[in-house]
């Protein structure tokens, strides 16, 4: 079974992994659970099916007490190698 990466965001610092798996339990087996405890967010693997299913039925239903943000998880831009300037090109300097 093909899955895809769903993005669960505005997670108050305190929602575990079962609360997660509890609230995601109708729309199917999920995978791994990687919650973001700092930064309030959380990437669920789903079932591909179910991927529009759960946005439409999650996104902006209050969790906790706050409004979740949920969408397709997008692939993580590449950085510059780190460093003043963080690999970017340089114009001249006067």
């Amino acid at each position: 079974m093909a899955t895809k990466s769903l993005f669960v965001g505005n997670l108050a610092v305190s929602v575990t992994e079962d609360a997660l798996r509890e609230l995601l339990a109708d729309f199917g087996p999920l995978g791994a659970i990687r919650v973001i405890d700092s930064k309030g967010f959380a990437f669920i693997d789903i079932p591909e099916e179910k991927l529009a299913e759960a946005i439409e039925g999650l996104n902006g239903r209050d969790f906790e007490g706050r409004p979740l943000r949920v969408d397709e998880a997008r692939p993580r831009k590449e950085r510059g190698q780190g460093g003043f300037g963080g690999g970017r090109e340089r114009g001249p300097r006067w």
